[in-house]
Parts: structure tokens; sequence; C-alpha cells
């Protein structure tokens, strides 16, 4: 199968790519810059093509004799406060990839959105949810994959809170109740390739999470102590939560943003975990974030053989 993947360059579309290659696909890589993603040509199957992702004349030329797009563009926060720059990467660039399908005759899209999209006030969930809704419009062959918080080598999540967790003894918590169902990307990846070869997940909206709930709070916890630390991890008052949200803004990445605060007054978890139904036994983060949070000895010696070996 002939595929062409938007915005596959990051964590998730990593795990992806490999997943495509070892099925047998073919996959194009559209990127807006190459330089430092040679490393992505060395997995089976996979090119690289530099492009504007937001010229519609551009993406239906690369579009042109795919079996099927994959639209996977997205981020976690924006640098400004009004949701433009959500709107820019999850509205505006799936219009132009699905007037591109059309344009080039491509009828398949798997489309990686996001549980809770269209809900509560969150700028994040909403412009998740107006891309949804442009894609069902679309008279497309759509497949809509809604993970929760994704885990595994290389995640913004674990990895994030195990910094936060080693600067200081405590870390107070904004929305530390807030449920989560946490999805080892190899497992997303697995139900992608699925996805691609399933009738059944034509016009279906699948919705992806690991084994168990938890809290923030528990999740959080159970990371330092994972890495061997004693953290006392507060969660905070509402106002509070909601003030540090307004802080860390102005903080560079922000670590925390009035949006995360806002997407998180909603549960982050499945209404119909679709992983047991595909025969996917979803993986637990006890059974995977130790060995990248906190390797072997030999896991280390490893780890720096390769980065040397692909220096």
């Amino acid at each position: 199968m002939r595929i062409i993947t938007v915005g596959g360059t990051g964590f998730l579309g990593r795990h992806v790519a490999q997943a495509f290659g070892e099925a047998g696909h073919e996959n194009l890589l559209l990127t807006r810059h190459k330089a430092g993603l040679e490393d992505l040509q060395l997995i089976p199957g996979v090119r690289l093509q530099q492009t504007d992702v937001y010229e519609k004349d551009a993406l239906a030329r690369h579009f042109s004799g795919a079996d099927v797009v994959v639209s996977m563009a997205g981020i976690l926060n924006e640098s400004g406060f009004d949701g433009a720059g959500f709107r820019r990467v999850h509205v505006e660039l799936v219009a132009a990839v699905i007037e591109a399908c059309q344009a080039a005759g491509v009828s398949r899209i798997l489309h990686v959105s996001a549980i809770n999209a269209g809900q509560g006030e969150s700028f994040y969930l909403q412009s998740k949810g107006e891309a949804e809704a442009l894609l069902k419009a679309s008279g497309l062959d759509v497949t809509l994959l809604r993970p929760s918080v994704i885990f595994g080598p290389g995640d913004g999540f674990f990895n994030r809170f195990a910094t936060l967790l080693r600067l200081a003894p405590a870390l107070p918590l904004a929305c530390a109740e807030s449920r989560l169902q946490p999805v080892w990307v190899g497992d997303v990846a697995t139900a992608m390739v699925q996805a691609l070869e399933r009738e059944d997940a034509i016009g279906a909206t699948w919705e992806l999470g690991g084994p168990t709930v938890y809290t923030l709070g528990e999740l959080v916890r159970w990371t330092a102590a994972t890495l061997g630390l004693s953290r006392w991890v507060p969660g905070l008052p509402d106002a509070v939560a909601r003030l540090q949200g307004r802080i860390m803004d102005f903080v560079p990445g922000k670590p925390f943003s009035t949006d995360n605060y806002r997407s998180l007054q909603r549960d982050n978890v499945t209404s119909n975990n679709i992983l047991p139904q595909l025969g996917i036994e979803p993986r637990s983060i006890e059974s995977v974030v130790p060995d990248y949070l906190c390797p072997s000895p030999r896991q280390q010696r490893l780890n720096k053989s390769r980065r040397s070996r692909d220096a």
C-alpha cells in the first residue's frame, strides 16, 4: 500500500512509520523541514519529501497515486493565547489535506484526533473537533483515531514529569484528580496498521486507551517512585491551578498552560476502547515506562552504542 503521511516526523509518527514499514507498506513523509530527520529514512519503506504542507496544490501533486493519506499533525500548546495556533495546525492544515485528497482522487484518509474532541472550552479540543467535522463532511472514507495520552520512549508526558521531579523535592500539581488512560505508542501504531487494512474501519471513530485509568496525581507520584525519588506531589486547589496556568503561559516552552488546564477539566478516558476488539492487549505503564525512564546499566550501554552508531 502506498501511504502519504502529513505530520509524521514526531514522537508518534516515528513509531507509526516503523509499524507501516514492518507491515510492508511504502510511506512518504511530507515535512516542511528535512534537516535532522535523516534517521527516518533508515526505516524500511520510508521516504522523506520537503514541501509546504499548507499549499494545497503541492500536497495534491504528492498525493497523486496514493492509496491512503495519514493526517497526524498536532500540537499540545500554541505560542499565542487565542486559539489561532491550534486552528492553524489542527483545522487549516486538515482543510488543505482534504482539498488535496479530493483534487488527487485519494478517497481514503486516517486522521489522528483526540479524546473529547469538540468538547469543553479548550482551544486544543475545540480545534480537534473542528477538524473532525470537516473530515466527516468531506465525502472521503475517513477513520478517526482518538488516543488518550500516549507514552513510550521519547514521549512528552512521563519524560517531562521525570525532569520536573528531578529538579525539586515538591511538585504542586494542577488538576491532580483528572483521569487519564495512558496508551502505549506501539499499541497505537499497531491499531493504525489495522485501520489501513480493515474495511470496517471506514467511517469509524476509534478510541484508544491503555488497560488502566489513573488520576494525574497517581501517575506523577508513580513516576517519582519509579525514579526512586521521595517527592511531595500535592494537588492544587482549582483557583490556584487556574492561576498556575496563567503564569506558565509566559514560561518558555509552556510546561503548563491555561489551555492545558481547560483540557484537563474533562477526563481523558475512552468510552469504548477499541484495542481489545482489534485483538491488541494494551501494554501497561508498569511494563514499559521503567525501561526508558531508568534503564539498566546494560540498556544504557546499548543506547549509547546506538547513538554513537547513528551520529
